[in-house]
């Protein structure tokens, strides 16, 4: 079975799909909301992305594109912010954070997020670094020459 990371659609059948996350994720994960702000405002294009397994949503993320107004990367003006990524459990360690991740590097553009719920050693292993000595924040830099921590 052929697995893609594919741009959801803002409709009320991506709303259900999102349901089956909520049941099983942390509140801090859900995306309901943004969904439903995005529905709102009429956004032609969608920040969410995500992987079906047959008919079923297994993986998703929120992807957005951010100008780097405070000079947090001194490689590049904009980045990618992963605001939240989740994998149901049933499909948990199969890779599939993995590919959402690798899809998300594909655009070339340093990537930013937060880590939550005990996913530090994930994003470490994903060649994520901290974006200072005492920022929570995470960030992988295509143009840096190494994975040193960016100040």
């Amino acid at each position: 079975m052929g697995l893609n990371v594919e741009n959801l659609k803002m409709n009320f059948k991506t709303i259900e799909e999102f349901k089956s996350f909520k049941e099983y994720g942390l509140e801090e994960l859900s995306m309901l909301e943004e969904l439903h702000i995005s529905m709102v405002e009429d956004n032609t294009s969608s920040p969410f992305y995500g992987i079906y397994y047959g008919d079923r949503l297994a993986a998703r993320m929120c992807l957005y594109i951010r100008e780097d107004k405070l000079n947090l990367i001194p490689t590049s003006e904009k980045f990618l912010e992963i605001w939240k990524l989740e994998v149901l459990p049933a499909f948990q360690h199969k890779g599939f954070g993995l590919m959402l991740v690798e899809f998300a590097k594909s655009f070339q553009l340093p990537i930013m997020t937060k880590p939550r719920v005990k996913s530090q050693s994930f994003w470490e292993k994903m060649n994520f670094v901290p974006v200072s000595d005492t920022s929570t924040r995470l960030i992988w830099d295509p143009n840096a020459v190494d994975t040193q921590i960016i100040s």
